[in-house]
């Protein structure tokens, strides 16, 4: 297995954003859909932890058979290499740092062979090496706020379990949050005034079978200001972004609120719509992850 260098200087109108090697440490199955790597090793020194519970890496894939060695000159690589060749990149919320281990951990959502990430975070191997960008983000539970609302699903799940675990004992809120069945619920730590909830779709996602705008318009509407923290399947959040939005009022400035992927849309479609009108969920989208 190649060894890592250190990220190239890389030259252009944009600056490439740092990345960071480290290597697979673990890898444990922590619900039937859910698989957590802990990574780490001496890449380490270069991760710069935000204080944040949403913040994402963009983690890049590489073709195996081209024998890449990471971290990657993408600049250099685009002269040398025909498109479809270019490592290409997924987003993963950071479930946990934790600075004296030096190690991180990320949770994966698998459902089969589907999709890049999810089969090769199943297969990963101890010692793989791992290259991404950040981490981003910007939301965090604050105490000024009367109630905390908090939902979306599985792909939701590691940054509603980080902000949580960051809330403390007198803040109130709740956690929605849907899965397939009760398999794939989870233990999550939250304070006493905090109610996580699980609702059941009863299989794969689907437009048809998704109840969680249905589950979170039934919860009684708390008093007092909210800040909200909703993330999932992007048409699913432009209807909850027209609940919170337009029907309760809520001030944009107190939502993260945006699509972490789109049914029937592959990854790179979902990026690419990011920018067009059917991938807004706001007419504006200061906050996405890109």
């Amino acid at each position: 297995m190649a060894t890592p260098q250190s990220a190239p200087a890389t030259a252009g109108a944009r600056a490439a954003r740092p990345q960071t090697v480290l290597q697979v440490m673990k890898r444990v199955q922590i619900a039937p859909h859910l698989v957590r790597l802990t990574l780490g090793g001496p890449g380490f020194e270069t991760f710069v932890d935000k204080p944040v519970t949403d913040r994402y890496i963009k983690i890049m894939f590489a073709k195996p058979e081209l024998g890449l060695v990471p971290p990657y000159d993408m600049d250099q690589l685009r002269e040398q290499l025909p498109m479809e060749d270019l490592p290409v990149r997924r987003t993963y919320t950071v479930r946990h740092c934790d600075m004296a281990a030096k190690t991180i951990d990320v949770d994966f959502v698998v459902h089969g062979d589907q999709g890049l990430a999810g089969p090769w975070a199943r297969n990963a191997q101890v010692g793989e090496f791992v290259c991404f960008a950040g981490p981003g983000g910007l939301y965090f539970p604050k105490p000024e706020f009367d109630f905390h609302i908090l939902t979306g699903d599985e792909t939701a799940i590691p940054a509603i379990s980080a902000a949580l675990e960051s809330m403390d004992d007198a803040m109130r809120g709740v956690a929605i949050i849907e899965v397939a069945d009760a398999q794939d619920e989870m233990d999550l730590k939250a304070p006493a005034g905090v109610e996580v909830s699980w609702v059941h779709r009863g299989g794969s996602f689907d437009p048809q079978n998704t109840v969680l705008e249905k589950a979170v318009r039934e919860f009684p509407w708390p008093e007092g200001r909210v800040q909200l923290f909703a993330h999932g399947e992007r048409e699913v959040m432009k209807r909850l972004r027209g609940y919170f939005y337009n029907e309760r009022g809520v001030d944009r400035r107190d939502m993260s609120l945006s699509a972490y992927w789109a049914f029937g849309r592959a990854e790179d479609d979902f990026q690419a719509e990011k920018q067009s009108p059917i991938g807004r969920i706001f007419e504006e989208e200061p906050q996405q992850r890109s």
